[in-house]
């Protein structure tokens, strides 16, 4: 019952969209109806520019820290385990919002900094490089799951870490199916920062 309860109310925090709520009553508007069709910050950034879209990131990141918290302090480590996968469902499929949320980007990499922070700094760094090299966010996204999944599998976590790190990693992967469809076709467009409503690529 314990662990039950800890996925619920780290399930609603989870599902709290900075995204949907900055764009819907500051801009009278929804990030969903634009750009990419997703809440997350890369898509508020990209529709409605950096400032709104770091404010998403740093709302995604605490709703995380807060949920996986609450988790470890009444669970201990399968309890941040179950916290950490009910918040990233919760941001992927928030119920505040129809179910239709982020794609785990921000909160995948705050789950993985509450791990381990340096996997968490080499995630972001190949995050980066790949962003830099390319200019399409999509795949900096994958490649950094892959190696965050690559790295829970090797190295000597704890049980609950490995399946809380690992189902990370496949959840992002799982929720960039089509834009990895895109970047196969051809199809996926670079990032570009934008100002009100600029982004098209869907």
């Amino acid at each position: 019952m314990k662990y039950v309860l800890i996925a619920i109310i780290a399930y609603l925090i989870g599902s709290f969209s900075m995204s949907i709520v900055l764009t819907k009553y500051v801009y009278h508007d929804d990030v969903r109806n634009h750009g990419s069709g997703n809440a997350g910050a890369t898509n508020v950034a990209r529709v409605f520019g950096w400032g709104p879209g770091l404010l998403t990131f740093a709302g995604d990141f605490l709703k995380c820290v807060l949920a996986v918290w609450l988790g470890t302090r009444f669970g201990g480590e399968w309890g941040k385990c179950v916290a950490g996968i009910a918040c990233l469902l919760g941001h992927c499929f928030p119920l505040y919002f129809r179910f239709k949320g982020g794609k785990a980007v921000t909160t995948g990499l705050c789950v993985v900094a509450l791990i381990d922070w340096k996997l968490a700094l080499l995630c972001l760094g190949i995050f980066v490089v790949m962003a830099l090299l390319t200019k399409i966010v999509s795949i900096s996204s994958v490649c950094a799951a892959a190696v965050e999944i690559t790295a829970f599998l090797v190295l000597p976590y704890s049980l609950p870490m490995k399946i809380l790190g690992v189902f990370t990693g496949a959840l992002i992967l799982f929720m960039h199916r089509s834009n990895m469809k895109r970047l196969l076709r051809g199809e996926e467009k670079k990032f570009s920062p934008g100002s009100r409503k600029s982004g098209t690529d869907r």
